[in-house]
């Protein structure tokens, strides 16, 4: 399928910058004529995946995590990709209430939020470490 529109952000991964990947995101997204609903799944999906990588995949060190958005038709692409410390076991990551950071008071419902309000969610190791988190959402407007 052709790629209408497409963005790449880099971020360090600092928590001050989860805002400002979802509003971009989702700022990239507007000229899909999303609902406001379909606005609020996207920044809350990306700020979960943008959250895993600070806090999981970097464990709070220095890094930097890739954004990319691809608008495709009346569906929007999203990769957040790490080269963090990766995932173990991606499939016991992806259980609700799983998380590596009791101590912090984790609720290990990132990917399970990601899932809710994507139309899918696609978690794998990163070519060079890390993880990439795919995810796409139909634009209905």
């Amino acid at each position: 399928m052709k790629v209408d529109n497409e963005m790449i952000l880099t971020i360090p991964a600092l928590s001050k910058n989860e805002s400002f990947a979802r509003s971009a995101v989702a700022a990239f997204a507007v000229e899909m004529d999303p609902s406001l609903e379909e606005i609020n799944d996207i920044k809350t999906a990306v700020c979960e995946a943008v959250t895993n990588s600070i806090v999981h995949g970097y464990d709070r060190q220095e890094g930097f995590i890739t954004i990319r958005a691809k608008i495709m038709g009346k569906t929007l692409h999203i990769e957040i990709s790490d080269n963090g410390v990766g995932i173990n076991d991606i499939s016991k990551a992806r259980q609700p209430y799983f998380t590596t950071k009791p101590e912090e008071e984790r609720t290990g419902m990132g990917f399970t939020v990601m899932e809710t309000f994507m139309d899918s969610l696609e978690v794998a190791p990163n070519e060079n470490g890390g993880v990439k988190v795919i995810m796409r959402k139909t634009i209905k407007g």
